[in-house]
């Protein structure tokens, strides 16, 4: 890596959605020698670089980027195996002496590759076979009576959190709330991590996001992109079918809604995901540098990252 650099830094750039970072990230990689590594929980899949908003062919030859497009729709991609990956990919750029710019607003990816994961072993196939065979009612009253902690916690049709959480008693014989106790474990523990967060105000966060929809819809092949996961007749709780605007983009493609309601609908949850996000960064994220405004090419944003690695 550059020699103004700390030795195993890693630069995270996190955002909320619209706010900018990608192309923040393209530009800091460009000037600092840099490989941008996705820490995005939608963009690891194929089938939806418009919904998504993946970086496109033109951007990714700006600069390396490591980790985008790497899981087809089907697949249900997890922070544990993602954080393998990445950790394996930060540690190959330092190899080649380069910068690892982890970008991206999936805040559960973040927190793990800084603060560490529970040290919950890999759920066999058989056991989650036979779990995703009970109806969720079942698997809801098994928990309330076997881990009352986490029923609690959990709405009853969440699906997803509920299956995972039976999944691993039945595997470990002990209970997520209790493995939630145990100490995180750091996959990286002797990275310098350098955080830049881009924090937006509600209202220019919700201009981008409106404008950003509508080009992906009208301009971009969003549609077009639904329409072809619809003919896969995937399963609803796949990660890729509820990236935001699949689930409302669906309900038009089979007739239920309008385009207009369909977009109007996704449009209101990308804003209340993006506020999620926004306070997640505000509350939750400690960060080196914050800037309030989204990336538009500001050179002062490049300058200042640039000083604050080099500290």
């Amino acid at each position: 890596m550059n020699s103004d650099f700390q030795e195993h830094q890693v630069l995270i750039i996190a955002g909320p959605t619209a706010s900018g970072k990608s192309r923040l990230a393209i530009d800091v990689a460009r000037a600092n020698n840099g490989v941008i590594i996705n820490c995005d929980a939608m963009q690891v899949y194929k089938g939806i670089p418009v919904i998504a908003a993946t970086p496109s062919e033109e951007e990714k030859n700006m600069a390396e980027h490591r980790l985008f497009e790497i899981y087809d729709v089907d697949k249900h991609g997890n922070v544990v195996e993602w954080l393998d990956l990445c950790v394996a990919e930060i540690k190959q750029v330092w190899s080649a002496n380069k910068l690892p710019i982890v970008v991206g607003g999936t805040g559960m990816y973040i927190d793990a590759l800084i603060n560490g994961v529970t040290p919950i072993p890999e759920v066999p196939q058989e056991i989650r076979s036979m779990v995703q065979q009970q109806s969720l009612n079942n698997l809801y009253e098994y928990l309330q009576h076997n881990d009352s902690v986490m029923a609690d916690k959990l709405h009853p049709n969440d699906k997803t959190r509920i299956t995972r959480a039976v999944e691993i008693m039945l595997f470990t014989g002990k209970k997520l709330s209790d493995w939630y106790q145990v100490p995180l474990i750091k996959k990286l523990p002797q990275a310098n991590f350098t955080v830049v967060k881009i924090v937006p105000s509600i209202d220019e966060i919700e201009q981008r996001c409106r404008l950003r929809l509508d080009k992906m819809v009208y301009e971009q092949g969003a549609v077009e992109e639904v329409q072809k996961i619809a003919k896969l007749h995937l399963a609803n709780d796949l990660p890729a079918m509820k990236a935001l605007g699949v689930p409302e983009l669906l309900q038009y493609v089979r007739g239920e809604k309008s385009l207009t309601e369909a977009v109007t609908l996704a449009k209101l949850h990308t804003r209340q995901y993006a506020k999620r996000q926004r306070t997640w960064l505000n509350n939750k994220l400690s960060a080196a540098l914050q800037f309030n405004e989204s990336y538009n090419g500001q050179i002062n944003y490049i300058n200042t990252i640039k000083n604050i690695l080099k500290q």
